[in-house]
C-alpha cells in the first residue's frame, strides 16, 4: 500500500480538476456516497440508525454534506452541524438538498449526555488533508464533541486534528472507529497510527494515469462496490 504524503495528496486533487476535468462537485458526490456506504457497512442502519455528521468549511465538510443525503436514502435518522458554513453556490445547494430529504440542520452542537442520549454514531467530516494545526478557535468545540461524545466516530478521510503525515499529535487526539480514504490513503492512515479502526478507501473514480503517475498500490474494488475494506 502506498499511502500520500500531503504534498502529494493535493497534487492529485489538481490533476483531477486541471488534466481529467472533473469538478469539486462531481468529485464531492463520489466521495460522500463512499462515505456513506462505508458508514452503512461498519455501523449498519438496523443497530445505528441515528447519526450526527459534523461538517467543516472546506471540501471534507461538502463531502459530509452529501453523505448525509446519502445516509437519510440507507434509514439513517440524520442531523447535521455545521458551524462555520461556506458561502459558495455548490454548499449552499447541499445543505438545501440535506434539509429536502429530512436531514435535521443543527445550530447548536448537543452537550456530551445529549450526544449520547440521541444518536448512535458521529461522523467526522471536519478537516480534510489540507489541514495544519492548530484548530482555529471557533471550531474547537466541535472538534471536542467528537473526541469526549462518548459515540463511534466515522472520520472523512483524515481523522480531525491529527497530522496528516504524522498522525495524532497527541494522547488526547481524536481516536476514529473507522476511518474512510478517499482517494488513497494519505500517511496518517497506516495501521500504526490508527491502531484498532475499521478502514475502507472510497472514491472509485481515479483515472489509469494518476494510478500509475503516483504509484498508487490500490486493492480491488469488488464487484460494482464503491469501497473496498483495507485489513
Amino acid at each position: 500500500m502506498h499511502y500520500l504524503s500531503q504534498k502529494d495528496a493535493a497534487a492529485l486533487d489538481q490533476d483531477l480538476f486541471n488534466e481529467y476535468k472533473f469538478s469539486v462537485d462531481q468529485l464531492m458526490e463520489l466521495a460522500g456516497l463512499s462515505v456513506a456506504a462505508a458508514v452503512a457497512k461498519t455501523f449498519p442502519p438496523s443497530t445505528h440508525n441515528s447519526a450526527l455528521i459534523i461538517c467543516g468549511p472546506g471540501n471534507n465538510g461538502g463531502d459530509g454534506l452529501v453523505a448525509a443525503r446519502h445516509m437519510t436514502l440507507f434509514g439513517y435518522n440524520v442531523s447535521v452541524h455545521y458551524p462555520k458554513r461556506t458561502p459558495k453556490p455548490l454548499y449552499e445547494n447541499l445543505l438545501h438538498q440535506c434539509e429536502q430529504f429530512g436531514v435535521h440542520i443543527l445550530e447548536k452542537l448537543p452537550q456530551p449526555n445529549e450526544l449520547q442520549n440521541n444518536y448512535k454514531v458521529l461522523v467526522d467530516a471536519l478537516f480534510g488533508f489540507s489541514f495544519k494545526p492548530p484548530v482555529r478557535e471557533e471550531l474547537k468545540p466541535a472538534l471536542d464533541a467528537l473526541i469526549e461524545g462518548g459515540l463511534p466516530v466515522c472520520s472523512v478521510d483524515i481523522p480531525s486534528g491529527w497530522d496528516v503525515e504524522k498522525g495524532p499529535i497527541s494522547e488526547k487526539s481524536l481516536k476514529p472507529a473507522l476511518l474512510i480514504s478517499l482517494s488513497a490513503p494519505k500517511q496518517c492512515a497506516k495501521r500504526e497510527f490508527i491502531d484498532t479502526a475499521k478502514h475502507f478507501l472510497g472514491g472509485r473514480f481515479l483515472p489509469p494515469g494518476i494510478i500509475t503517475k503516483y504509484n498508487l498500490k490500490l486493492p480491488e474494488y469488488p464487484n460494482q462496490d464503491q469501497i473496498v475494506e483495507i485489513c
